[in-house]
């Protein structure tokens, strides 16, 4: 159990950082903003320098797929599905789990298996990018299945340190996974009403960094919450080991550990089991634990501020994984329905703002000495602006305290950009059986509604590097490469033969449904784009 600290100083100490927030962030950061001359150090032009190390068939399959993911009639409908009464079909859901996993899986996972996972990983190691390896599972509502879940995660762990050296950056994990999800949400409702209530205590709360700012959305909690029964703390205790566990193995391999986030509802308790995790094992600048910030939420910048503030009070080294976040939709709901403003911010401007004054301050703590970050971006501005930040601050390339990330499958062409500018960069893989990522891919494909510019930069791109290597093989390219070029339009056939429904099955499927008839224009126009990339 970790030593607690005073309670009157730390909620003192906390106050005092949230009223001196606004003025410390003026002064202490200069806004993430690029003067309109300023050069960049980040190449996105050049696709032939930017794919090089990528196989034709690998761009052909990513072009189509990203096609396919940004059609938004094509996902809401693939998404109405997989809601629908038809996976309980047993044929049915055969088919759509099998057309999911040699489209949406193969663009997104690194594979099934620990041996998939990790020919993919050497893969992208070859290329010159690190990964974030998790395993996929994401919630458990027993104590069963969570020591189920650790025994995965400890795996995870250890599979991470038998690939090549450096080619793991980062291990993920859920806190859904190992603590049972309705005790989450109890944690949650008490945290917040100690918030609300500082006299109210929890008995069993251990030392952690301040989890709540004055504009935090408290408004999942509108009654006091009762006490947690004796049996809900001692599954809490179970879930504290479980978390302990995992991040001893952590430190016993030197694996940083990253925990994702999850909505509002749930963020506080995971936020709580990160922070006391991390007080606890962050020792020697050496940030073990890492936790995320959800920049699309109006007090993530504070909420950034304090926590790190105060680990370095403490002489703990905290590390932050920044993303923009993932939940907009059952965000905005949930608040709407409760008749609250949506915690997310009104505009998309304003998100990436706060991102960029995120990265800003997290680049500035880190050439001062200070904590670590993953910035783990899809903007492609943000990207090349944190990349010029850095370089001014002179923070050296192959800092191990300075990580950008993308999701497999996704920001292509800024994983590549950064990777030549100098920069270490790892992709998110997430890998598992299908139906067990299928949460996972369903919120890529509704992410993807509000990364379509990126996803369209990439298929530009791509487009652009196919077309440069068919001119080549017309004016006689060196043989490897013909002889690739001359293998991709079978390689592409044999993909489209793993697909359980060829091109007519899926049009017969697609008209038993009324009002896909738009859907199914998207999907004979897919075909027959592979049908002329066969030809080329």
């Amino acid at each position: 159990m970790a030593k607690r600290l005073p309670t009157t100083a730390f909620r003192l100490f906390s106050r005092r950082l949230n009223t001196a927030f606004s003025s410390s962030i003026a002064a202490g950061s200069q806004p993430l903003k690029l003067e309109p001359a300023a050069p960049t150090i980040v190449d996105l032009d050049d696709h032939r320098k930017l794919f090089a190390s990528v196989s034709t068939p690998k761009l052909l399959r990513s072009s189509v797929n990203l096609g396919l993911v940004s059609n938004e009639t094509f996902v809401d409908f693939g998404m109405w599905i997989m809601d629908s009464r038809l996976m309980g079909t047993a044929l049915v859901r055969d088919v759509i789990l099998k057309t999911v996993k040699h489209t949406m899986f193969e663009q997104f996972c690194a594979g099934e298996t620990t041996e998939e996972a990790g020919e993919c990983v050497r893969k992208i190691h070859d290329s010159g990018l690190r990964a974030m390896l998790a395993y996929a599972v994401e919630h458990s509502s027993d104590n069963d299945g969570c020591d189920r879940n650790l025994k995965r995660f400890i795996r995870n762990v250890e599979f991470s340190k038998s690939l090549p050296p450096s080619s793991v950056g980062f291990v993920i994990a859920k806190i859904t996974a190992i603590c049972p999800f309705s005790l989450l949400r109890r944690v949650s409702d008490l945290l917040r009403w100690q918030y609300k209530d500082p006299s109210f205590t929890l008995p069993w709360k251990l030392n952690t960094l301040p989890i709540f700012t004055n504009t935090s959305p408290l408004y999942h909690t509108l009654e006091k919450p009762e006490p947690l029964t004796p049996e809900e703390e001692h599954d809490l205790e179970l879930a504290h080991r479980r978390l302990q566990k995992l991040c001893q193995k952590c430190v016993d391999l030197n694996v940083p550990l990253t925990i994702d986030a999850e909505d509002t509802s749930l963020q506080p308790a995971i936020d709580y089991f990160t922070y006391s995790s991390a007080i606890m094992y962050n020792k020697d600048d050496n940030a073990i634990v890492y936790g995320t910030i959800q920049a699309y939420l109006k007090d993530a910048k504070e909420r950034l501020f304090m926590a790190s503030k105060t680990a370095e009070n403490l002489g703990i080294p905290m590390g932050f994984k920044l993303v923009r976040g993932a939940y907009m939709s059952s965000e905005t709901r949930a608040a709407s329905e409760l008749g609250y403003d949506s915690p997310i911010h009104d505009s998309i401007e304003e998100t990436h703002s706060c991102y960029d004054d995120c990265a800003s301050f997290m680049l500035e703590r880190i050439a001062d000495g200070n904590d670590a970050v993953v910035l783990a971006t899809h903007n492609l501005q943000s990207g090349k602006i944190a990349a010029l930040k850095a370089r001014n601050l002179g923070i050296r390339r192959g800092n191990p305290k300075l990580e950008f990330a993308q999701l497999y499958g996704m920001s292509e062409a800024l994983s590549f950009g950064l990777r030549n500018a100098g920069f270490q960069v790892s992709k998110y893989l997430p890998y598992g059986p299908v139906d067990m990522v299928m949460p996972y891919l369903l919120r890529r494909a509704e992410e993807n509604r509000g990364l379509l510019s990126t996803s369209n930069v990439d298929r530009v791109l791509m487009g652009k590097e196919l077309k440069r290597r068919a001119k080549s093989l017309q004016f006689g390219k060196a043989k490897d490469e013909v002889s690739e070029l001359h293998e991709a339009p079978c390689l592409v056939k044999q993909w489209q033969q793993k697909v359980a429904l060829n091109r007519k099955q899926t049009l017969n499927f697609l008209n038993k449904f009324p009002g896909s008839a738009c859907i199914r224009d998207q999907t004979h126009s897919q075909c027959f784009s592979l049908q002329r990339l066969e030809g080329t």
